[in-house]
């Protein structure tokens, strides 16, 4: 990718991604884009690297002032170095413990005990479900709440879209793992940093909620595997308490994954779990038992072994539960 492919790809960011999200990410996208010192930078990345949400967050970690224009162009350009030292090995890690708010409803069905299994799952905030409280509301106010247990310091609240409210019932989780490329740990400051570092600046609440979803896991660590969920998953799996439901999730996972990969895990999910749990954009994959039809162009299905339950924000703003999953496609 050439100094001007960056601007092109920052352009983009700058007008199509960041309006309404984050005017600071805004704003330095299109330092990028008009800049060519600092998009030379930004060249210097590894070319999978370059992504503006990874590359910024890199760029928070590295110590980059909440400022735009000529103050913050200068110190890219006087941190060069830094800036990419911080910058090897990383990817983007999003662990956004509301998508828990899409996720609780398809386990909630579940009655035998759940050894629940994340793959991609960064530092497992996404494996304790029943471990935060839940508030649905639509345009009228609150719809359904429920809460795991008195005093529980994460609540996640989704908007309700449609007439359908999804169940809602304690899932027996007796045993958590998850695998991860890269994973982190919830107890590691460094770590705990990285995943601060990767939250929009102007994404209200989110950092605290990712903070306070942290200690939860710290407190009570889940087994982590590092390494390439087909090759890692079985062995995974052969660990899990006798007699629990294996329960495998992929929220928010496929779309890194090319699409070799992302079928050869497909097929493995389905080889060695007893319910698969995903999250996804219709388009990208064919494992669908049920049409995804219904699904609007800025949501993702969630489905249960193939079968759409509903759509959802990809990290779980919203909520359209289905009264019953289409029919056979």
């Amino acid at each position: 990718m050439s100094i001007a492919e960056v601007q092109q790809r920052y352009a983009r960011f700058a007008a199509e991604e960041a309006p309404g999200r984050s005017e600071l990410y805004e704003a330095w996208a299109h330092t990028v884009a008009t800049d060519e010192a600092v998009a030379a930078v930004i060249a210097e990345f590894e070319p999978q690297r370059r992504q503006p949400p990874l590359v910024f967050a890199v760029m928070r970690l590295a110590g980059a002032p909440a400022t735009s224009g000529t103050s913050w162009r200068d110190w890219v350009l006087m941190h060069r170095a830094e800036i990419l030292q911080a910058g090897v090995g990383r990817s983007v890690q999003t662990n956004e413990p509301l998508r828990c708010a899409a996720l609780m409803p398809a386990l909630a069905d579940i009655a035998a005990p759940i050894a629940l299994i994340e793959v991609g799952a960064s530092a497992g905030l996404c494996l304790y479900p029943d471990r935060y409280g839940y508030r649905y509301v639509d345009d009228t106010g609150l719809v359904a709440e429920w809460a795991p247990e008195p005093g529980s310091t994460v609540t996640l609240e989704s908007a309700l879209r449609g007439t359908q409210v999804p169940p809602l019932n304690q899932p027996d989780i007796v045993w958590r793992a998850g695998i991860d490329v890269n994973p982190l740990d919830a107890r590691d400051s460094a770590d705990r940093a990285w995943l601060r570092a990767l939250v929009w600046p102007g994404e209200s609440g989110r950092e605290e909620r990712i903070a306070a979803a942290l200690d939860i896991v710290a407190a009570e660590p889940p087994v982590m595997v590092a390494g390439d969920a087909v090759e890692m998953l079985h062995s995974v799996v052969d660990r899990a308490p006798t007699g629990a439901r294996i329960v495998v999730t992929t929220p928010g996972v496929l779309p890194h994954i090319p699409r070799a990969g992302r079928e050869r895990l497909i097929a493995e999910i389905q080889h060695v779990a007893d319910e698969w749990i995903t999250l996804d954009a219709p388009g990208l994959h064919e494992a669908w038992v049920t049409s995804a039809a219904r699904v609007p162009r800025d949501g993702f299905a969630l489905a249960r072994n193939g079968v759409v339950l509903a759509a959802a924000d990809p990290l779980g703003r919203w909520i359209e539960w289905f009264a019953s999953p289409d029919a056979a496609s």
